[in-house]
């Protein structure tokens, strides 16, 4: 059996405690998940009947919530109280955290933000947090799609998936689509991409992972073939590594995952009748967010850098995926000091090393609450960067 890699599972665990059910079949807009077809049964005789004692499953864990501002919402004060968080104001009426018995900080929400912190890392929500009688409150599908998910995966662990062992990697852009790019430094992001993806590629191999890259050249592939590419290998997981532009005065990480349906994207849709979609990218939701935060967590600790936060949006890259998948801007290019710094070797290996502890962080998450799986051998622990 596989050991556990214990510094990389002991941190994750010691900053969480980090749910579930899939989003419904596919709609008519989404591709269907690739299947082959297996050899026709044999005919055999009915089984006798035989009454069997069966053991009905534990229901599912309701949360009090009230219809208010056009949605149904829950009191954080609920949360606080189901897992034994104490509650207390930062700033009346506006800013609520709550700690554990160790008097650790796990969740902080502020009145009208649209993102909470776990442990200390940005996420965002779906709408909102707001106040109400005296307390704050999140919409119910925020609470059971991203609060819990991340506060208690094994409430949800028939939901989730195995550790994985097949990944795939998609170096964002190639070919003739450069991506973002700093004229100045004669930074293309096509090739920044490609040179992160084949270090993480020599890592992930190294820590016994199967891996497959979507590109391994400087070469254009469509969005749709991305995704269709895990899933005609029945991948585990797909990672999608990319860099950001935008005003130079930004900088950070910046970490996106498939937006669960009917919720607004964090950068909301243009076309509207993609919200009450269940794509294939939805079967995965809890495992997504899991991923998510395992790898912004990750890049954040080690590049010392900005968080941009854990955000939701219905990318192409994402929507059609039959695997839990991710899509991480780990620097802007458009900022001066950030290009400068992914412009040396050094610190894209920094960053897939980032992204390839983070795969065995969330691989370890899933390893214990699946207790009788087994993690892929690794000829060395990770390392984990002191910057």
């Amino acid at each position: 059996m596989a050991r556990f890699r214990a510094r990389g599972l002991a941190a994750i665990l010691a900053s969480l405690a980090w749910a579930g059910g899939c989003a419904g079949p596919a709609s008519a807009n989404g591709r269907p998940a690739s299947v082959t077809p297996g050899p026709a049964p044999a005919a055999v005789l009915p089984a006798p009947a035989v009454a069997v004692a069966v053991t009905p499953p534990p229901p599912p864990r309701l949360w009090p919530f009230k219809h208010i501002f056009g949605a149904d919402y829950v009191d954080v004060a609920a949360i606080a109280e189901r897992y034994a968080l104490k509650p207390a104001w930062v700033t009346s009426g506006r800013t609520l955290e709550l700690a554990d018995a160790q008097g650790r900080v796990r969740l902080k929400f502020e009145d009208h933000d649209r993102s909470f912190f776990l442990d200390g890392v940005r996420v965002f929500l779906g709408d909102p947090t707001v106040g109400y009688q005296g307390s704050l409150w999140v919409t119910k599908i925020d609470v059971i799609k991203t609060v819990v998910p991340l506060l208690r995966p094994d409430e949800h662990a028939a939901q989730l998936p195995p550790p994985p062992r097949l990944i795939v990697l998609d170096a964002g852009h190639g070919g003739t689509d450069d991506g973002t790019s700093n004229k100045q430094l004669k930074l293309l992001e096509k090739n920044l991409t490609l040179d992160t993806v084949r270090r993480l590629e020599r890592l992930l191999v190294t820590r016994g992972y199967r891996v497959i890259l979507t590109r391994a050249e400087d070469r254009y592939v469509s969005l749709d073939q991305r995704d269709a590419i895990a899933d005609a290998a029945h991948a585990d997981l797909f990672v999608s590594v990319h860099f950001n532009a935008t005003a130079p005065e930004v900088h950070g990480v910046e970490t996106w995952v498939m937006t669960p349906q009917f919720q607004t994207s964090t950068e909301a849709e243009n076309d509207k009748s993609m919200i009450p979609v269940a794509y294939p990218g939805n079967r995965q939701d809890f495992a997504n967010i899991l991923l998510g935060y395992a790898l912004h967590r990750r890049v954040l600790a080690s590049l010392g850098t900005g968080d941009r936060g854990l955000k939701r949006r219905r990318l192409a890259v994402l929507r059609m995926l039959n695997c839990p998948g991710v899509l991480v801007e780990s620097a802007y290019l458009s900022n001066e000091a950030e290009a400068r710094r992914v412009a040396t070797p050094e610190y894209r290996e920094r960053i897939a090393t980032a992204l390839a502890d983070a795969v065995d962080d969330y691989a370890a998450l899933l390893a214990t609450v699946h207790p009788a799986t087994t993690l892929p051998v690794e000829t060395h622990p990770p390392a984990v960067s002191s910057h």
